[in-house]
């Protein structure tokens, strides 16, 4: 991945009516990574997608590809990219080859060599001519890739292209998109609302909330975080209350675990072994002791403010 900017995004706003659907976002996505539109359903993933592509206008702001501004030279920015917005279309009386036979002879300068790549790219040759509506979903959306792939784009754009599939399908389509990005230099980028799924995708995400940008982190620092974030130690005792005043001559601050038979208290790991001691010398049982650290899913939850309690 290099530091070479493919697509920037400048205070991106749509108003429909009186609703700002998208408010004032800004990002930039660089040559050869993939980037991640994470945000839950209705965040404005989807209308961000549409603007960038043209399906529908700019209320503010600009989207810029290699530096072209869509708006002012709309068929030169798109000529970089591939797309696919929410679910592919095609047509299932025909063939997956019939079907990237007709689009082909719609984009200039694709020709059957060109198909045959990208059939083998997607993992379709042994069923390429099989006619669509026989297709399982998985294949469908892989046929989809191969009609986004059709005109070699430097930058390929998919909204939600897991959708559906099964563990299989999203693990092979995920492949498909490293390998993408990592061996042809090709920038991805690609919306959803699983964190799970976008951490093992992308290698930034930008974080949307009520179509604003709440920030944009690696994967990397998103993992960093949770595991650097200061530690909860939690103790099983058999007395709370005399536990309780330990830890407050300690000046340790201490609360109820969710389950309400364990203790939590904020510690330094390395501090563990002599607390133990002094609960264990006034006289407190000591039955377990367990380091509680915060998980990915909790760091992209506080940065939401949807923290949410036991």
């Amino acid at each position: 991945m290099s530091n070479e900017v493919a697509l920037e995004i400048k205070n991106l706003t749509k108003v429909i009516g009186r609703k700002t659907i998208v408010d004032d976002l800004s990002f930039a996505v660089r040559k050869g990574e993939v980037f991640g539109l994470l945000g839950p359903n209705g965040a404005g993933k989807t209308t961000t997608i549409r603007m960038i592509v043209g399906l529908i206008g700019i209320t503010k702001g600009s989207v810029l590809v290699h530096e072209v501004d869509v708006t002012k030279d709309f068929e030169s920015a798109m000529s970089h990219v591939g797309a696919i917005v929410e679910n592919p279309e095609m047509y299932k009386y025909l063939s997956g080859y019939q079907n990237l036979l007709h689009f082909a002879r719609m984009t200039p300068g694709v020709n059957r060599a060109r198909i045959d790549e990208v059939v083998e790219l997607v993992g379709l040759k042994s069923r390429i001519h099989d006619r669509v509506r026989k297709y399982s979903l998985g294949m469908r959306q892989r046929l989809g890739l191969a009609l986004a792939l059709l005109r070699d784009p430097s930058i390929l754009i998919l909204d939600e292209p897991t959708n559906g599939l099964d563990p299989a399908g999203i693990r092979e389509f995920r492949d498909h998109l490293r390998s993408l990005a990592s061996q042809r230099g090709m920038s991805v980028i690609v919306s959803s609302h699983l964190l799970a799924e976008m951490e093992l995708m992308c290698d930034r995400v930008a974080i949307i909330q009520d179509g604003k940008l709440v920030d944009i982190r690696s994967i990397n620092e998103m993992k960093g975080d949770a595991a650097s974030a200061a530690q909860t130690t939690r103790f099983k005792v058999d007395n709370h209350e005399l536990a309780r005043s330990i830890f407050a001559k300690a000046d340790l601050a201490c609360q109820t675990a969710p389950d309400g038979r364990e203790l939590d208290v904020m510690l330094d790991p390395l501090a563990v072994a002599d607390v133990v001691a002094a609960l264990v010398h006034a006289g407190v049982k000591v039955s377990g002791v367990r380091t509680v650290t915060r998980t990915l899913e909790e760091s992209f939850l506080e940065m939401t403010g949807e923290v949410r309690h036991a």
